[in-house]
């Protein structure tokens, strides 16, 4: 029998032992005369926090869940375009058994598969998943475990903290409180306006999603002793635009004393959805207020939602970037790098290996030298001969990987080597840099992973999603992926006994990579002088 028959056997087998195990507790304390609610107490499923009690569910697992938690009040009417304001204090038990409303959004992307109760302005609730109930915490001591508050991706524009691959279930099995978060996206995410600035106690508008971020980060740390949690171990991460909102807390004043680690996969704002400075983005949120027929922010804010998005649609296609506003922003992220000001904290970080298509550097042609040079000398101009050297495809046969390099470098890769490549210069901390390169089971054979191929497996989530048939290689890597990302939540450090030794990359010379895949190991950095050409570009 194959061993993954074997063990879901086993799985289902414990799964009844559960709850047959959990029927006869019930009964035991209806005997004795303890009620649902000593239950609930006793097993750690009701907790006090700063706003309230909540009570969470138990898993099958084991881990205890709490889904839909407020962190900040909801931004709508006068709210709308604000400051995430502090979550008001309620009554009596708040059950937090669902995922809350996801933030206003188009349905662009078919990957996304959402668990959430619809959709809403009023959306700034996270999810935690806590490991088994621990002695010290049922007898009210704080356990002292560390946490990962997980940012979803999506360009700032889709997406949600109940995607099922972000599920944080995996990792609570390996100690870790993993939190999700959900946050303002879009034009209510990210509209700049002089009306806006002029009305902000900090003359600052625009990034309004990543300070629903912040103001995550503070409630965690203000609450996560209460979970068992320790304030002073709290690691963030995020993939894609998640990714790049992690970049962006580290060099943010407003998170100072709130983040211990970090984990980037694919992305930073040093490259990847730069921020623009206050002015430009505020001109363009005079323009988008024309283009929706109002003259005043009294009559964009009473504007209905749709009426919002679908506005966005024709202006901008969703997109509103962050801005350099001196608030959240105070200056040029490279800057805040280079001069050491960012948060001092280890960082892993990397990207996939085939994080864009070929096709979006030689067009539909067939993959030839001739088109390959064609399409790189349409795009550069007068840099073709050097992306072409840097590049090289020697026979048509290399066109498809040489393509797929540049495509990838263009798109995200670079912005995340720079990332890391800075801190590691300034940071004073580790950085571990990886390099993802296994394909999913159906798009084999490829030219390796694309974007966002890496979040189940390094959350453990394969099983969540039912599009590919994994198989025994998909699941040993995503074990192994899991244990590094673990490792390095509880530590700053990803390694750990029976693991490839991962080491970090170093300040100067060549860097060490982990490359991910069947055959996990550290390697030295390939293609150096690419990143340092953009760099320098």
């Amino acid at each position: 029998m194959p061993l993954q028959d074997t063990l879901k056997r086993h799985f289902f087998a414990l799964h009844f032992v559960y709850l047959g195990m959990r029927k006869l507790v019930l009964f035991i304390l209806g005997l004795t005369g303890l009620t649902t609610t000593a239950y609930t107490q006793m097993t750690g499923l009701q907790i006090k926090t700063s706003n309230g009690i909540v009570e969470g569910v138990l898993e099958k697992t084991g881990v205890r869940s709490f889904k839909g938690v407020p962190f900040a009040e909801p931004p709508v009417g006068d709210l709308r375009w604000k400051e995430p304001q502090p979550a008001k204090d309620w009554t009596g038990v708040r059950k937090c058994d669902h995922f809350a409303a996801m933030g206003v959004q188009p349905p662009i992307y078919s990957d996304m598969k959402f668990r959430s109760s619809g959709i809403s302005e009023d959306c700034l609730y996270l999810n935690l998943w806590v490991p088994a109930t621990t002695d010290s915490l049922v007898k009210g001591k704080a356990a002292g475990l560390p946490v990962l508050v997980y940012f979803f991706g999506g360009g700032f524009i889709a997406g949600d903290g109940s995607e099922g691959r972000y599920d944080g279930e995996g990792m609570a099995t390996k100690g870790v409180i993993a939190i999700t978060i959900t946050y303002r996206l879009g034009v209510f995410g990210f509209l700049a306006h002089p009306e806006l600035s002029k009305e902000s106690p900090h003359h600052a508008s625009g990034n309004y999603g990543l300070l629903d971020q912040t103001a995550a980060l503070r409630w965690v740390k203000k609450n996560i002793r209460a979970f068992g949690g320790d304030p002073d171990r709290i690691t963030i991460a995020g993939e894609s635009a998640g990714s790049v909102s992690v970049s962006a807390q580290m060099v943010s004043p407003l998170s100072k004393g709130l983040i211990n680690g970090a984990i980037g996969e694919s992305g930073s704002l040093l490259g990847a959805l730069p921020p623009v400075t206050l002015k430009g983005a505020e001109q363009s949120g005079v323009a988008f207020a024309k283009s929706c027929g109002v003259s005043s922010l009294a009559e964009l804010r009473a504007m209905p939602a749709d009426k919002i998005l679908e506005a966005a649609k024709k202006f901008s296609n969703y997109r509103f970037p962050m801005t350099i506003d001196g608030y959240f922003l105070p200056k040029a992220p490279l800057a805040i790098f280079r001069a050491g000001e960012q948060a001092h904290v280890p960082l892993l970080a990397g990207w996939n290996s085939e994080e864009g298509g070929y096709r979006s550097i030689i067009g539909n042609g067939q993959a030839t030298r001739e088109n390959y040079e064609k399409g790189v000398r349409k795009l550069y101009g007068q840099a073709a001969d050097t992306i072409l050297r840097l590049y090289a495809a020697e026979t048509d046969g290399d066109v498809e990987q040489a393509a797929t390099d540049l495509a990838s470098d263009k798109f995200i890769a670079f912005s995340t080597w720079r990332w890391t490549n800075e801190q590691a210069k300034t940071g004073g901390k580790p950085v571990y840099r990886y390099r993802f390169e296994r394909a999913r089971p159906e798009m084999r054979p490829a030219h390796g992973a694309v974007h966002s191929a890496e979040i189940e497996y390094a959350l453990g989530n394969l099983p969540l999603n039912t599009v590919y048939s994994w198989t025994s290689d998909d699941y040993a890597i995503s074990a192994l992926m899991l244990e590094y990302f673990a490792n390095f939540v509880k530590k700053g450090d990803p390694n750990g006994p029976g693991l490839p030794v991962w080491p970090a990359a170093g300040s100067e010379g060549p860097a060490q990579v982990m490359h991910i895949n069947v055959q996990t190991k550290a390697g030295v950095e390939n293609h150096r002088e690419r990143y340092l050409y953009w760099e320098n570009r």
